[in-house]
């Protein structure tokens, strides 16, 4: 499976919002921008009002957000739309709008939702992103014990991407990648300090394990 590290961006601004973009889009090839309700999570960040003609990228939504399908809807495109298992309604209404948008889907879980909620919809999506963190808020620490999680769905679909996301750092990443995860997001690991070579030790210290 193709190894990406994939930045993630969570702001309160457009202008945040295009900064972060300007300093990964050459990096990388895939960000993901964190979109949240407040509701769904404790913690709210830009809105609709903010995607609007966004650089040329390839993005990945990571919708926490009550009826994801509201805000799919309105951002067209070929963009992966990843939605939480949780908030999931009518699945039926969720494939059609994600395909009238252009895009693709795929699902998030939660640390504490059980691996056993991803296996009605395995068959019908594209990606599964497993949290090692409780969503919300950036730099929260790794929750290691996810990455059983990681390794029974990499056995369940050994063809998938399979994303993790929260507290990836130096000290994680080859845990994470090791267990089955193939897309690496991170926050504060990329954009504290220099992106691109912050990107570039996340690559390697994935797949050789952290230098002595």
């Amino acid at each position: 499976m193709q190894l990406e590290i994939i930045p993630a961006i969570l702001v309160k601004s457009r202008e945040e919002l295009l900064s972060r973009i300007a300093l990964i889009q050459d990096h990388v090839n895939i960000i993901q921008l964190d979109i949240m309700d407040g509701e769904f999570v404790p913690n709210k960040t830009i809105g609709l009002e903010s995607l609007h003609d966004l650089p040329n990228a390839n993005y990945e939504f990571h919708w926490m957000v009550f009826h994801p399908e509201k805000w799919i809807e309105k951002t067209p495109g070929p963009h992966m739309h990843l939605v939480h298992v949780e908030t999931i309604n009518d699945f039926d209404k969720l494939i059609k709008t994600v395909k009238q948008a252009g895009g693709k889907l795929g699902l998030a879980i939660n640390p504490e939702t059980p691996v056993e909620k991803l296996m009605p919809y395995l068959s019908n999506i594209e990606e599964v992103l497993v949290m090692t963190v409780r969503p919300g808020f950036s730099g929260q620490t790794y929750l290691a014990n996810m990455e059983e999680k990681i390794r029974k769905i990499r056995e369940l679909k050994p063809d998938m991407n399979i994303e993790v996301d929260g507290g990836v750092c130096l000290q994680t990443i080859h845990g994470a990648y090791v267990a089955g995860a193939n897309y690496l997001a991170a926050a504060s690991a990329i954009f504290s300090g220099e992106v691109k070579t912050n990107i570039e030790n996340l690559k390697k210290t994935a797949t050789r394990g952290c230098q002595e």
